[in-house]
């Protein structure tokens, strides 16, 4: 039986966190579980689960360019774009958490790492640099447009193949939303003058 050596000032060893630890992965990324108590065969759920995980890496992506934007905003519109921005960012974040959600239900891995969304996005990649407004809206409107697309794509998909959640979800959830964002942000580059000329 060993016996540990107390020191002064030191504690016990084996009350010390074990935070070193590897393993191998669970689930690899691409798959789906086969056995689900779900009415969804597996050839489905994978296909569902691999579109999702593309509108996902897309959202994320959408979702740093809006706080990116709240970030670098200026100009006359600041206050107003610099809280629609953040309001936007806050508003992606829970679509985002519910795409994540439905594809793990579907025995799906979720994209997750940022760098892995990046690989992934079919949204251009804006500069690192600051932006003029006109330029962020119109960035922010073509991520929007490629989204929207992206959920009428995937609704038609599962509908025809009877996952009624997963169209629901891309309606409900992230075609609205987006669409409703869109209109908010085009507004702003409508042109009208500040006051009426006499």
């Amino acid at each position: 039986m060993a016996v540990a050596i107390k020191k002064a000032g030191v504690a016990d060893p084996s009350v010390a966190p074990q935070w070193h630890a590897h393993a191998r992965e669970i689930q690899k990324f691409g798959t789906v579980i086969e056995d689900l108590p779900h009415s969804l065969g597996a050839d489905v759920r994978a296909d569902m689960v691999a579109q999702l995980n593309q509108l996902l890496a897309d959202s994320i992506t959408l979702r740093d360019m809006y706080k990116k934007h709240h970030w670098q905003v200026s100009g006359p519109t600041f206050y107003q774009l610099h809280l629609l921005f953040d309001k936007h960012f806050n508003e992606q974040v829970e679509i985002v958490d519910t795409i994540a959600e439905r594809i793990q239900l579907l025995g799906g891995v979720t994209v997750a790492m940022g760098g892995d969304a990046a690989d992934m996005t079919r949204i251009a990649r804006p500069p690192r640099g600051k932006e003029e407004v006109p330029v962020q809206i119109s960035r922010l409107l073509e991520a929007h447009k490629l989204i929207i697309k992206s959920c009428l794509d995937i609704s038609e998909a599962a509908d025809k193949v009877g996952d009624q959640g997963t169209n629901d979800l891309v309606v409900s959830d992230v075609l609205r939303p987006n669409e409703l964002q869109s209109w908010f942000l085009s507004e702003h580059l409508v042109e009208m003058p500040l006051i009426l000329k006499k």
